[in-house]
């Protein structure tokens, strides 16, 4: 998986999968978008190449096993495929590595796989990408305990009980060189660090690197603090209490989030072309030059990653030959007339061939996404589950950003301490493995939704409206009853299990259905209430019980059920 920018840090792979014509698999990451950036553009029309596909699975509300996927020269291919396609290659990846560091690697079926999901993807869609690894063959369907979904923010607060003091670097306090903020190392020894931290409770942004000595012994029982995962598609809120001496984790309050990552920051770039150039000619050219529309994003990705609070210079963004040529063709004019036209003031034309954006035209496009996680872990703060709170861990991708490092310790770094760890890109890998090793780390969950289950419930007159009334064998019942197993917001301990006993709804009763519905509120009565839907089916057989159960007299009508939390979401 190498390759990658000029110029440009990349702890991770880019999610560019290119497929054939055919629609078989070629590359991933930097050899597939290289690959696909040098095919002939007629040639490139009949590839598929995805990027950025996994914010486009959360965003689809109605997903299924049938959803489609649009390439960026609009071919479509099922979600499913293309999910699987870049599993498959993981896990030829990760078991290839570990051969070759043990050559007596045991079989793969010896191997726990961990998956990792935006805290604010819905349960349709971590289920797809459990439908996605068994079509790529991580595990089977009869083996589903090798397989364990991790949610992002969740793996990186795992992690960042891990970090290290071994060396401190203050953020907040340092001239910046060239635009850019210039860290400024305290001292190697852990002593002297942990003496540095203690002096310096003032100054409450650093920068954390691993080496000897852990956060962990800064924290004491009780101690509270959120991660924020900011990625490049979503951004992930968790809020956790440190338990001791056992070292395991309380969720305070349930993992939230929103589609907040340095995609949006790409999608404001997008839109400022739009507005220069024209939105027809930017789909037009998106169309007809994919592979140089990729080349002018990947211009762009290393120039935002130069973009920093203090910078004064402006940033040059290189036009491929293509765009210019493309777009004199089109309009019949020069783009150095367009951006003239346009009377966008602080982006000018460069002779060389090259947009120069003055700091405040960069700033304007990080704006309205850093403006979104400002305000949504404002309010998260102020939920009254959440107080007290003593750190704040900025992880993920987006977080290397000095523009959003700056914001968030302007927003929150009077409240509590801003710590960014070193290896900020790989925290939530870091924290999957760990997680993968110990699943148990997380005692306490907030549950997501209210769950439970439809029953009927002996019909009260003044109280259930008659709608529902049911004239069964004499008997008056209530029907569409939610009997609620948890509900939302509720502390759930790990292995937890909440037991309901019911009655069979007729005599000679051998097999049931049970279809469990969820929703996002905790006040609902019935399950044709707003919001209600059916998630889950459970097929009971109940055997001789149904004849037993319908000789008791219950109050409620349904087969006995106990629902648990499992290890694992």
């Amino acid at each position: 998986m190498g390759g990658g920018d000029p110029g440009v840090a990349n702890q991770k792979t880019p999610t560019s999968l290119l497929l054939t014509p055919e629609g078989t698999f070629h590359s991933f990451g930097y050899t597939a978008r290289d690959y696909y950036h040098d095919l002939d553009p007629e040639e490139a029309r009949e590839w598929f190449y995805f990027e950025k596909f996994k914010m486009k699975i959360h965003s689809t509300s109605d997903l299924t096993m049938k959803t489609e996927l649009e390439a960026v020269n609009g071919k479509k291919m099922p979600a499913l495929e293309v999910s699987a396609h870049a599993l498959r290659f993981f896990k030829q990846h990760a078991v290839q590595e570990l051969k070759d560091q043990c050559p007596s690697l045991p079989e793969s079926d010896a191997i726990r796989w961990v998956l990792t999901v935006p805290a604010i993807w819905k349960q349709p869609a971590k289920q797809f990408m459990r439908e996605a690894a068994y079509k790529a063959g991580l595990v089977s369907p009869e083996t589903p305990e090798q397989l364990l979904i991790a949610l992002e923010p969740e793996a990186a607060s795992i992690y960042c009980r891990k970090l290290r003091l071994h060396q401190l670097i203050e953020l907040s306090c340092r001239p910046p060189a060239n635009g850019t903020e210039t860290p400024h190392p305290i001292d190697s020894s852990f002593r002297q660090a942990r003496e540095q931290l203690r002096r310096s409770r003032h100054s409450r942004t650093f920068l954390v690197e691993s080496g000897v000595g852990e956060l962990w012994s800064e924290m004491q029982a009780g101690d509270r603090y959120i991660v924020a995962d900011c990625g490049g598609g979503t951004v992930d809120l968790t809020v956790h209490q440190i338990e001791k001496p056992q070292g395991t984790l309380k969720e305070l309050y349930k993992a939230s989030g929103g589609p907040y990552g340095a995609v949006g920051v790409d999608l404001a770039f997008e839109k400022l072309l739009c507005h220069i150039f024209g939105d027809d000619f930017i789909a037009t050219f998106k169309a007809k030059r994919p592979a140089a529309w990729v080349d002018l994003t990947i211009a762009f990705e290393a120039r935002k990653r130069a973009a920093a609070p203090s910078r004064s210079s402006p940033l040059n963004i290189s036009l491929p030959f293509s765009f210019i040529d493309f777009y004199r063709k089109h309009r019949g004019h020069n783009v150095e007339t367009a951006l003239r036209k346009s009377n966008v003031n602080l982006v000018k034309w460069s002779s060389q061939g090259m947009l120069r954006m003055s700091p405040e035209a960069m700033s304007e496009l990080f704006q309205p996404t850093i403006s979104h996680i400002i305000q949504h872990i404002d309010a998260l703060l102020k939920k009254p589950e959440v107080h007290g709170i003593k750190f704040l861990f900025l992880v993920g991708g987006f977080a290397e950003s000095a523009m959003l490092q700056r914001a968030v310790q302007a927003a929150f770094g009077h409240c509590c301490r801003v710590i960014v760890p070193q290896d900020v890109g790989l925290t939530i890998l870091k924290g999957a493995v760990l997680f993968g090793l110990d699943p148990g780390v997380v005692r306490v969950r907030r549950s997501p939704l209210t769950y439970g289950v439809g029953v009927l419930n002996k019909f009260v007159e003044g109280k259930h409206p008659r709608e529902k009334l049911l004239v069964k064998e004499g008997k008056n019942w209530c029907t569409d009853i939610f009997e609620k197993f948890v509900t939302v917001d509720q502390s759930v301990a790990l292995g937890e299990v909440v037991q309901r006993s019911y009655c069979p709804a007729r005599p000679g009763q051998r097999r049931t259905i049970i279809n469990i519905y969820c929703c996002d509120s905790d006040d609902v009565v019935y399950i044709t209430d707003p919001g209600v839907r059916k998630c889950g089916t459970i097929s009971l057989e109940l055997g001789d019980a149904g004849d037993a159960g319908a000789a008791r007299a219950g109050a409620r009508s349904a087969p006995a059920c106990s629902l648990g939390t499992p290890r694992s979401r």
